[in-house]
């Protein structure tokens, strides 16, 4: 019944309007104050703290400002111009570079909203001005951004092992198979629009304009040798790897490229910080209705519940599943993680599941949350650039859920897509 009534006063607070943090944070004190649990209240401020304090948590800012770098100081551009040399002229033109742009703009960021709102910015104006349909392009954009947080490295990676324990390079290594189908998914579908639609298709361009663009995008592309080469060479941890592609971002937008200023360093770190306390206390407040949800031992209803519908693992993962898909149309994908976690863990080791392989499916039906309204942070970021209704963006992404859901239930069902590289670390 306490389940029922967090679920029903938590999406009833987000449906009027109240952020997803202070819904939280309602919810979770005003339920232990209606049950008389008014002195437990005391510890509220303790659990909040603890919620941010880890050392793995210090990685999230850094990867933001990371990637606020990186957008600002002329790496994306050239990102940009490199997959364009690769893959431009394929069926699909610059839905294709919009793909390829975002897989490796993945391997720097690991942040689904810094892609959208930077790189997405580049592709959209290329894709208007080549005369491709202007909801069309918001729409690959913004499903080619959910792509960053499952590629490594991942802010999600990040929050999913602070409250699991699992090895982030192992989470990190399981990314790349299952963002590389996602990639492909979306690919096939934007072949097939774009050879329905009639859309334009960029001629190939000689080997001796390919050779300059790769030349001049070696620097940023290092970013991702840098960052997941050291992980794994074991020369830094995670959290160090993002203040490594910070320094990194910094140096090339500054020295390299000379394409920052005094003024947009101090806008990049101020913006770097609002987003930073934004996801953070989404997380803090996050922690404490995950204590709540355990003191009323919410979790063991939920298990009981679901055990009690079936002993088959496929069909508890197929509802486990579907409870994120809801979830994640109405909270934050962050929210959704660090509050699933750990309720869903002991029917993961009930069935036998690797931690590994069930953080990657929870990442993934997140992402898919990112793509849904009425909470799509990636569908509300692209639309605040492209001035695309949410409606109208909501129907173009359709294909590219439906793609994202198939290659999920593979992952799901079949674990050697995300746990063949985890198993060579």
């Amino acid at each position: 019944m306490v389940a029922f009534i967090v679920v029903v006063v938590l999406i009833g607070l987000m449906l009027i309007g109240v952020p997803v943090c202070i819904a939280m944070g309602i919810t979770s004190a005003g339920i232990f104050s209606a049950l008389g649990y008014s002195k437990i209240l005391a510890v509220m401020a303790q659990r909040i703290y603890n919620g941010t304090t880890g050392f793995t948590m210090l990685a999230i800012p850094f990867f933001i400002l990371a990637g606020n770098l990186m957008n600002t100081g002329g790496i994306t551009d050239r990102i940009f111009n490199f997959a364009q040399a690769c893959v431009g002229h394929w069926p699909g033109g610059l839905g294709q570079v919009n793909i390829f742009s975002s897989v490796i703009f993945s391997g720097m960021s690991g942040a689904a909203v810094a892609d959208a709102a930077g790189l997405g910015v580049i592709e959209m104006k290329a894709m208007d001005d080549a005369g491709y349909d202007h909801r069309f392009s918001a729409g690959i954009t913004a499903a080619s951004s959910t792509i960053g947080p499952v590629i490594p490295p991942s802010i999600p990676f990040v929050v999913y092992s602070s409250c699991t324990g699992a090895s982030v390079a192992k989470l990190f290594a399981a990314g790349f198979v299952p963002g590389a189908m996602m990639a492909i998914a979306m690919a096939i579908a934007v072949y097939i629009t774009s050879v329905r639609k009639h859309f334009p298709v960029q001629p190939k361009m000689p080997w001796k304009t390919r050779g300059k663009y790769f030349l001049e995008a070696i620097p940023s592309l290092l970013t991702v040798v840098i960052i997941i080469g050291g992980i794994w060479g074991g020369l830094f941890t995670p959290t160090e790897a993002a203040i490594v592609a910070t320094f990194y971002a910094l140096f090339l937008s500054g020295i390299v490229y000379k394409s920052l200023t005094w003024k947009s360093l101090m806008k990049i770190i101020y913006d770097s910080i609002i987003t930073s306390c934004k996801t953070l206390f989404i997380i803090a407040i996050a922690n404490f209705l995950a204590y709540f949800l355990i003191h009323q031992k919410v979790p063991n209803q939920i298990i009981t519940g679901l055990l009690g519908i079936t002993n088959n693992p496929y069909i508890l993962i197929l509802l486990i599943i579907f409870v994120l898909f809801i979830l994640g149309m109405f909270m934050e994908g962050t929210a959704v993680i660090l509050i699933c976690a750990p309720i869903f863990l002991p029917i993961i080791d009930a069935i036998g599941m690797d931690y590994i392989q069930f953080g990657v499916i929870m990442i993934m039906a997140s992402m898919i949350g990112l793509l849904t309204p009425p909470v799509g942070m990636s569908l509300y970021a692209v639309s605040s650039i492209t001035n695309v209704s949410l409606i109208d963006l909501s129907k173009e992404v359709i294909p590219y859920v439906i793609g994202i859901t198939v290659v999920l239930l593979l992952c799901a069902f079949i674990p050697a897509f995300s746990m063949t590289l985890p198993a060579l670390i």
